[in-house]
């Protein structure tokens, strides 16, 4: 298997910083099933090509399999694994160039942050779907795709085409971006994993897609297809994606969709099988051919209508995450100050690219801020707001942190009003979780109705502030409703 990636950037060799690959050495990488090697065809100032090239060992990736794999004979031997691009090579990718794909680049940071001309060729991909479908998955993240049908034999062309495309792409892309474009679309496009689908798939899918999954068109078959149409790892996915901050738009039942095509030999266990994680199936009103309005935009709605009820001029949006609260904010003039808080770095980097702030007219770019610190230590910056938001943040908290926070926000920044949103456990059987189970593996603990409400009082008497629960989401009668706000203000601030 062969994946090559090539760019005109000048210097071109600053693609072996971006890869962590030096172009003058030739690495090898073991893997379980075969041996992954970088090297350089060519490295110049005007252009530079890095070849990964794996191959696979056909016994060792028939050992690979667990003693419960159905025996396929001499199809476990001989099959299109070590010549045709798929999951493996994708695994391979991922091990190889991890550093690249989390976008990091200590020698050239500004580099790794920022688009750059690529082109990434593929010799053989197997296309379940033809070329037809190479674009329509590459085609809306920016690439430019030519997508050629390798025939059977081109000694007989009336024996038709293979099943097998040329895939070239080209497009000024990060390189993070491309390389998680590829860890994700290579197995769906050949549409088999090639070991075992673990619990971590979802994760591995939300990292990968963040940023491009969420607003694809073709969501709904990416995600089933890299999922191996696993319904309930499928579904766990699209609620994810919804409790991100992305519309995802799917049905509760299982899609129809062609048939998946099986091979002998094509999934070799190469670690444990896990459970999924739990998480919700659907956001409310997500039925059967019924149109919806996701969750996280009814919060995000109802937050905005919030601070526009208390007349907030100023808002700090703590834990912002990539900006979507921050995005709906600044897109109203009323909100004269627009801040953004968050611990993680990468977060923050995410909001700066959503919200296009190298882009922005200068006026915009005055209205907003963002930066780093933590919820639980005491900061100046946090002070002068008339109102701090945490949307979907307290959840991911330890208890025993949680004093700290109230200190932090309600006591030490002290803004004029808090508006705080978290989940409402007792919804969760809406979604057909377990009893005891999370919407989020980072959930801390989720709240339910009386529960928020005991914590929204303590607050409320330990710093001097008054406050009004508010449901977001369908107020279903028995359960109540998905998310449950809170809208704080200071006593001496309300009439």
């Amino acid at each position: 298997m062969l994946l090559t990636i090539s760019t005109t950037l000048r210097p071109a060799t600053d693609l072996g910083f971006l890869l962590h690959k030096h172009p003058d050495r030739v690495q090898e990488f073991e893997r379980p099933f075969g041996t992954a090697r970088v090297f350089y065809p060519e490295a110049g100032e005007d252009r530079c090509t890095a070849a990964l090239l794996l191959e696979v060992d056909p016994v060792r990736l028939a050992r690979s399999r667990g003693s419960s794999s159905p025996d396929f004979s001499l199809g476990q031997y001989v099959n299109d694994r070590p010549y045709a691009a798929s999951s493996l090579l994708a695994s391979a990718l991922a091990d190889v160039f991890r550093t690249a794909r989390a976008g990091r680049c200590a020698a050239r940071q500004d580099l790794a942050d920022g688009p750059i001309p690529l082109e990434i060729g593929l010799p053989a991909l197997p296309c379940r779907g033809g070329a037809d479908l190479a674009h329509r998955l590459f085609g809306p993240l920016g690439w430019e795709v030519d997508a050629a049908p390798v025939p059977l034999d081109p000694g007989f062309p009336e024996w038709g085409e293979s099943r097998y495309v040329r895939l070239a792409l080209r497009g000024t892309v990060r390189l993070a971006d491309a390389l998680n474009h590829l860890y994700v679309l290579l197995p769906v496009l050949d549409d088999a994993k090639h070991y075992w689908l673990a619990g971590d798939e979802v994760d591995k899918l939300i990292r990968a897609g963040e940023g491009w999954l969420a607003g694809h068109p073709d969501k709904g078959l990416i995600t089933r297809r890299y999922l191996g149409r696993r319904w309930a790892l499928t579904r766990t996915a699209f609620a994810r994606l919804a409790e991100l901050g992305d519309d995802v738009e799917e049905s509760l039942d299982p899609p129809v969709e062609e048939e998946p095509a099986t091979e002998p030999g094509t999934e070799p266990s190469t670690e444990p099988a896990a459970e999924p994680s739990a998480e919700p199936s659907a956001e409310p009103g997500d039925r059967a051919g019924e149109a919806r309005v996701p969750l996280n935009t009814l919060r995000r709605d109802a937050v905005v209508a919030a601070l526009e009820g208390i007349g907030a001029r100023t808002v700090l949006d703590l834990g912002c995450g990539s900006g979507q609260l921050l995005s709906a904010l600044l897109d109203r003039p009323a909100f004269a100050k627009v801040a953004g808080m968050d611990v993680s770095a990468r977060a923050l980097a995410l909001a700066g690219r959503r919200l296009r702030a190298d882009r922005m007219p200068d006026a915009k770019r005055a209205r907003l801020e963002l930066f780093q610190g933590s919820l639980t230590y005491t900061d100046t910056r946090l002070s002068g707001y008339d109102a701090a938001v945490l949307m979907e943040v307290v959840e991911h908290v330890d208890p025993p942190r949680l004093s700290a926070l109230e200190r932090v926000v309600f006591g030490a920044a002290r803004p004029a009003h808090v508006i705080v949103t978290t989940p409402n456990v007792e919804h969760n059987v809406r979604y057909d979780l377990l009893a005891g189970a999370r919407r989020h593996p980072d959930h801390r603990f989720e709240w339910s109705r009386a529960e928020f409400a005991r914590w929204v009082a303590g607050v409320c008497e330990t710093y001097g502030y008054a406050a009004d629960l508010r449901p977001v989401g369908e107020d279903d009668p028995e359960v109540g409703p998905p998310t449950q706000m809170a809208v704080f203000g200071r006593r001496e601030e309300r009439p």
